[in-house]
């Protein structure tokens, strides 16, 4: 019911100003959405409007040069920069007589292709039927009222409420799978909090190069391909940084301009490793130049979502396209956050953000000396292993005085079960 088709599609494309000035961008994007949906464009009709019409969305005038379009190109399919009402689709359609698609279908539809996971998948299926839930009537117009006469008389629900009642059912059911999927990753987070490890999650406009990002930063292989959305699936993995500590990645969904709404409620469950993420990396596409408008547009969202208050870095990414850039570091000032250029595809840059990254959770750190009995030979061959011992002194009463490099947590695990106390005399952090 919900599959969507893999093949291209003729397509006309429309986009209307609705204010004083038509972006040229806008466009731009648009046409890329459509052709990550598999469709194939075969004519752009643009103009600009005050407000929609109630009925056509665009003028008269204008639907008949769509529909000439339609019929010269053999077009199967319309799709609108906008968001369209259900009369308005239905009008649409039959003056067309094709096949008429809104923003958000056509961002559904793209979403319905991507996803893999099990997750992913109902949240998709979820944003669907409340979009569909609007436009039953579309499909089942000779249901729209009971039959009358004798023999003729219906059960006492049309066909229409039928599949409403239908589809009610099925979101809740969904909603009760995702709040188990839910459950089961605050699990995870409960873990990691008590393990004290930070979780860094990749924020950004879709196609900035997260996943590629991501995987040069965990070699986890995510699919990564030059075009919207082209991962949908949240992934997380371990990245171990400089001096024995580790963190958690979490690449997410990207974002786009107008996202529908239906999905962002849809995916609150994937937001939430956003949310309550120790630090974003707001991967920007360097050489993009709506880079300074996506940026504002991903905070915008961020906002929405309510992680506006989670700090973040802002990762330039792709700088090998861009012409006499190197990689280098912008540390904070005046209230705005560190930037780091780099590039994901060829890794030059990538080791000052790891740097950065090491600082940013230096606090989690215990430097200093300590000393241990004789007894205590296992821990200390465990601080050997672990590369934390920077220096050793061996005391006259056979006690050994060491100097180590090393999480807390690490410390706190290795002498968890010898009964131990170690004292880490340190300028920094002492652990009792």
């Amino acid at each position: 019911m919900f599959e969507r088709p893999q093949q291209g599609e003729q397509a006309v494309l429309v986009h209307m100003a609705l204010s004083d000035a038509s972006r040229d961008d806008d466009c731009v994007e648009f046409t890329d959405l459509a052709r990550s949906a598999g469709a194939r464009p075969v004519a752009l009709v643009t103009g600009a409007r005050k407000s929609p019409d109630p009925r056509l969305f665009v003028g008269s005038g204008k639907a008949e040069e769509i529909r000439r379009h339609v019929v010269e190109q053999c077009a199967e399919l319309v799709i609108f920069d906008h968001e369209l009402s259900p009369s308005q689709e239905r009008n649409l359609e039959r003056l067309f007589q094709c096949r008429v698609l809104d923003r958000t279908g056509l961002i559904l539809d793209i979403f319905a292709q991507r996803a893999r996971s099990h997750e992913g998948k109902l949240q998709v299926e979820l944003a669907q039927l409340r979009h569909m839930s609007t436009r039953l009537v579309r499909g089942w117009t000779h249901l729209e009222r009971q039959k009358g006469g004798i023999g003729l008389r219906g059960p006492g629900e049309t066909q229409l409420e039928t599949d409403r009642r239908l589809l009610a059912g099925r979101i809740k059911q969904i909603l009760r799978r995702l709040e188990k999927v839910e459950g089961q990753r605050e699990q995870g987070r409960q873990s990691r909090r008590r393990a004290e490890i930070p979780t860094v999650s990749l924020v950004g406009y879709t196609n900035a190069g997260k996943s590629t990002l991501f995987n040069r930063l965990t070699g986890a292989g995510v699919y990564a391909a030059d075009q919207l959305f082209a991962t949908l699936d949240p992934t997380l993995r371990r990245v171990d940084l400089p001096d024995q500590q580790s963190m958690i990645l979490a690449d997410t969904v990207g974002f786009v301009r107008q996202l529908p709404h239906d999905l962002v409620a849809a995916f609150k469950a994937t937001l939430t490793e956003t949310r309550e993420a120790s630090l974003l990396l707001h991967v920007v596409d360097a050489a993009d130049p709506r880079r300074e408008a996506n940026i504002e547009h991903v905070n915008r969202v961020l906002n929405e979502i309510g992680a506006n208050d989670v700090p973040q870095i802002l990762v330039f990414n792709k700088i090998d396209a861009v012409p006499d850039s190197g990689p280098r570091l912008v540390p904070a000032a005046h209230g705005e956050p560190a930037r780091v250029y780099l590039s994901a595809h060829t890794g030059e840059g990538v080791d000052l953000l790891m740097e950065w990254l090491a600082d940013r959770f230096a606090d989690s750190l215990v430097q200093g000396w300590m000393t241990l009995p004789p007894s205590a030979g296992r821990e200390r061959a465990g601080l050997y292993e672990m590369g934390a011992v920077l220096a050793e002194e061996l005391q006259p009463n056979g006690d050994m005085r060491l100097e180590v490099r090393l999480p807390r947590r690490r410390l706190e695990e290795l002498f968890r079960d010898t009964g131990l106390t170690p004292l880490v005399e340190s300028d920094r952090q002492h652990v009792a």
